[in-house]
């Protein structure tokens, strides 16, 4: 019996990338929604690594429908107090930053307003890295492949997790020598008090030694 014969099929992408696409995907992305209320301010913080790109959406929902004045003020800034992004009147709207050190990031909403409104509704989508690339605008600009652009998203993700082994590795040896450092001062220690204690042992024996010798209890 003679078998059917056709053009082989074609290969996704390999298993392990796929498994690193979903393992380490959702750590670089951001999403999140919650409650402002009026005159409060809220902030979120999240550290992130040196040249990532960073992108981020926003929507405010005004639930007052125009009442008391409320504005809500948008402002990013890192941990030296840098404005990277800053908002007045924020209700909708996109932003973008590259970090130029790694750094703990902090984004804050602020609402202001007057009388009882009711509480704003905040949406919040982050990206950084990976995530945070448009794949489709690379592959217009470069005129690539579907199979070209996972390509390129695979190895801008093999190239973030070799960073980030990097910095890991980085801050190991950093805490190696910190740690080698405290042992250090710890036995230069521990010495200096041993020799005080035999000086003080010493002075001690020789002091009553002339103290017996004058109340004559000894030769």
């Amino acid at each position: 019996m003679s078998g059917l014969s056709g053009p082989p099929a074609q290969r996704g992408p390999c298993p392990l990338a796929l498994l690193l696409l979903l393992l380490l995907g959702p750590s670089s992305v951001l999403a999140i929604s919650f409650h402002l209320p009026v005159n409060s301010r809220k902030c979120l913080r999240e550290e992130i690594h040196k040249d990532l790109l960073v992108t981020g959406a926003y929507e405010i929902t005004d639930q007052s429908g125009g009442a008391g004045g409320l504005r809500t003020h948008l402002k990013i800034t890192d941990s030296a107090g840098h404005i990277l992004y800053s908002k007045e009147d924020a209700t909708k709207g996109k932003f973008a930053f590259t970090t130029e050190d790694y750094d703990m990031f902090e984004v804050c909403f602020e609402s202001k307003g007057t009388g009882r409104i009711p509480d704003q509704l905040v949406i919040l989508d982050m990206k950084h890295g990976v995530e945070a690339k448009n794949y489709e605008e690379i592959a217009k600009v470069e005129k690539l492949k579907p199979l070209e652009v996972e390509l390129r998203r695979l190895e801008d993700l093999s190239e973030s997790i070799v960073n980030d082994f990097a910095y890991m590795k980085k801050r190991e040896e950093e805490m190696r020598d910190t740690n080698e450092s405290t042992n250090t001062r710890v036995l230069y220690f521990s010495i200096f008090s041993m020799f005080c204690l035999i000086g003080l042992a010493t002075w001690q024996v020789f002091y009553l030694r002339r103290f017996f010798k004058a109340k004559k209890l000894i030769e």
